[in-house]
C-alpha cells in the first residue's frame, strides 16, 4: 500500500483546514472550544456520603477529566456506534501502543458532550497526533481510531475531511483484510469479545460509508462493491457482557425467509440489511421514468425488509421500555432510502420551483389524495421520521446522522406546508416545530445539526415570504371564511417566530469563548 494514503486530510500538524489565519478565532475554533454553560457533572466525593452516618467520611477519588471523558464517550456516543470495546475490556489494554490512538479519539468525543470542557482542543490535537504518527502501523484499532474520528468530524459539519479520512480509511481496512471472516479469530486474541469488536468494526465503517453516500451524496459507497465473509454483529447486551453466541453470517439472514428457519437476528444485523438496500439504491442505473422497474424493486426490498421483521423488532422501543439504538437506526435508514427513491418522482417540488409557481400549486393540490404515489410514498416515510423524533430517549444519544435524516423529513414537510393543503396544515406546523426542535436539541453537541437547523429554517422563510405574498390573491380566499383566513395567517406566523426564537445559546456548540487564549499550547 502507498504509505501516502495515509497522510492526514488536514493541512497542519493539529488542525481542521478550516482553522487558517484568514478566519477569526472565535469562529475557526467552533467545535475545539468549550461550551458556554455550567458544569453540570455529579459530584463524586458525594455520592457516598450517608446522612445517617456523617460521622463516617468516605472519599473517592475524583475522575481526573480525561476519565470522565472516556465515560462521556460511553455514556452518550458508544450505543450510536457500538464497535470498539468495551469499557472494562478496553481499559485492560489501554497501556497498548496500539490503542491509545482509540483511546485518544475516544476523549476527544466524549468532551463534546461535557459542558465547559476546556481542554476539547488538546484532546482532538492528542488523538491527530497519535494517529498520524509516521510509524503507526496499520491494524484494527487504527481502523476504529480513524473511524471515530471521522463520524466525529462530521458531526461538527467537517465533511470534506471526513471524507479524505474514509477514503483513506477504506483502503486500509481492505488491504489488512478486515473485510474477511479471518481476520477477527486472526487477531482476537482468543477473546470472543474482542473478536466481536473485530467483526463490528467492519460493518460500521461499511454502514458509515453507507450513510454517508446516502446523506451528503458526494461519495459512491465503496464498500458496499467489496467482498465480505464477515459474520454478523451479536445483540448489544449480549456483546457488553462478553456472552457471544455462535455468529451468524449474511447468508443465513438472506435464506432464512426461504428455509422455514424462525431465527431470529440481531438488531445490528438488520441496520446491515437496511444499508444494504441504501446501496442497492444508489447503484441502480439510469431509469426511464416514475413507472421504471427498477424502482419497483428497490420498493420492494424495503417493504420485504419492514415485513420480514420479527414481532420484537418492530419497534425501537422493545419490551419494558428498553431502548435498541441499532433498531432505531435501521428504521431511520429505510425512511431514508425511501425518500431518495422517491423523491425525484414526486409532485413535491424543489423550493424554488414552488416560489416561481405557487399559484399553479394552490391550484392543482388541494388534498393528500391529489398526489400520486411517488409523493405518498415520501410524505409516509418523512412523517415516520418525524414519529422517531418522538421516542422518549435524549437526542443526544443518537447518531448524529439522525440530524441529516430529520432535515430530509423536514424539507418533505416544508414542500408539502408550501402547498395549500387545509386538512393538513395544523399537523405540519407540529411536525415542522418537532423537527426544528430536534435539530436545534442536537446542535448542542453536533456543529453538523446546527448547520441543518439553519438551513431549515432558511427554508422556511422563503416559503412564508412566498405564502405572504400570495395572501393577497384571490385563491388565497377560496372556501375559508374570514376567521379561518385570518386563523391561517396567524398560525403562520406564530410559527416563524418559535423558529426564530430557537436558537442555541452561544457557545454551546463548543465555540471558542476565551478572547484571551489565541492559541494552543
Amino acid at each position: 500500500m502507498n504509505d501516502d494514503m495515509f497522510n492526514s486530510p488536514l493541512s497542519t500538524p493539529f488542525l481542521d483546514p478550516a482553522l487558517d489565519a484568514s478566519n477569526s478565532m472565535e469562529s475557526d475554533m467552533s467545535f475545539f472550544g468549550p461550551y458556554d454553560t455550567a458544569d453540570t457533572s455529579t459530584d463524586m466525593l458525594n455520592l457516598f456520603t450517608s446522612p445517617q452516618h456523617e460521622h463516617v467520611v468516605t472519599h473517592v477519588p475524583a475522575l481526573t477529566l480525561p476519565e470522565r471523558c472516556i465515560d462521556s464517550f460511553y455514556n452518550h456516543f458508544h450505543a450510536a456506534h457500538p464497535f470498539v470495546l468495551p469499557k472494562e475490556s478496553l481499559l485492560m489494554i489501554s497501556h497498548e501502543s496500539s490503542v491509545m490512538p482509540v483511546l485518544a479519539v475516544m476523549r476527544w468525543i466524549g468532551s463534546l458532550h461535557i459542558p465547559a470542557c476546556s481542554e476539547r482542543g488538546r484532546f482532538f490535537q492528542e488523538a491527530h497526533q497519535l494517529i498520524y504518527e509516521p510509524r503507526r502501523r496499520k491494524d484494527g484499532f487504527l481502523v476504529q481510531a480513524l473511524l471515530l474520528l471521522l463520524i466525529g468530524l462530521d458531526g461538527q459539519g467537517q465533511q470534506d475531511q471526513a471524507r479524505q479520512i474514509l477514503s483513506g480509511l477504506e483502503k486500509i481496512s481492505v488491504d489488512i483484510g478486515l473485510n474477511t471472516r479471518s481476520y477477527a479469530t486472526t487477531y482476537g486474541r482468543g477473546i470472543p469479545m474482542m473478536e466481536e469488536s473485530w467483526r463490528r468494526t467492519w460493518w460500521e465503517l461499511f454502514l458509515v460509508d453507507g450513510l454517508i453516500a446516502g446523506v451528503h451524496r458526494s461519495t459512491n459507497f465503496f464498500l458496499f462493491d467489496i467482498a465480505s465473509d464477515v459474520a454478523l454483529p451479536c445483540e448489544e447486551y449480549e456483546y457488553l457482557s462478553g456472552d457471544i453466541p455462535e455468529p451468524m453470517y449474511l447468508r443465513d439472514m438472506n435464506e432464512s425467509d426461504f428455509s422455514g428457519t424462525s431465527h431470529e437476528f440481531s438488531s445490528f444485523a438488520y441496520r446491515i440489511q437496511a444499508a444494504q438496500n441504501l446501496g442497492r439504491l444508489l447503484r441502480i442505473p439510469p431509469v426511464s421514468g416514475p413507472d421504471d422497474e427498477s424502482l419497483r424493486n428497490i420498493q420492494t426490498m424495503l417493504t420485504s425488509w419492514r415485513v420480514s421483521l420479527p414481532k420484537s423488532k418492530a419497534d425501537a422501543l422493545r419490551q419494558y421500555g428498553h431502548f435498541d439504538e441499532m433498531l432505531f437506526q435501521a428504521h431511520m435508514i429505510t425512511h431514508a432510502t425511501s425518500i431518495l427513491l422517491h423523491q425525484p418522482y414526486s409532485q413535491l417540488n424543489s423550493i424554488l420551483s414552488q416560489s416561481n409557481n405557487q399559484t399553479d400549486q394552490y391550484d392543482s393540490v388541494s388534498s393528500v389524495d391529489d398526489f400520486n404515489n411517488h409523493t405518498k410514498n415520501i410524505i409516509q416515510a418523512a412523517t415516520e421520521i418525524s414519529k422517531l423524533v418522538t421516542h422518549r430517549v435524549s437526542l443526544l444519544s443518537h447518531s448524529h446522522f439522525f440530524s441529516y435524516v430529520v432535515t430530509m423529513s423536514s424539507i418533505i414537510h416544508l414542500n408539502r406546508w408550501a402547498i395549500f393543503t387545509p386538512d393538513t396544515e395544523n399537523n405540519l406546523r407540529q411536525v415542522l416545530r418537532l423537527n426544528i426542535g430536534a435539530l436545534s436539541r442536537m446542535s448542542l453537541v453536533w456543529s453538523a445539526s446546527e448547520r441543518e437547523s439553519s438551513s431549515v429554517k432558511s427554508m422556511a422563510r422563503s416559503i412564508y415570504q412566498v405564502k405572504k405574498q400570495h395572501r393577497v390573491l384571490p385563491q388565497f380566499w377560496i372556501s375559508m371564511t374570514h376567521d379561518e383566513a385570518m386563523g391561517k395567517i396567524a398560525a403562520d406566523d406564530a410559527m416563524i417566530h418559535e423558529f426564530e426564537d430557537m436558537q442555541v445559546v452561544p457557545g454551546m456548540m463548543g465555540h471558542w469563548t476565551d478572547p484571551g487564549n489565541k492559541q494552543w499550547n
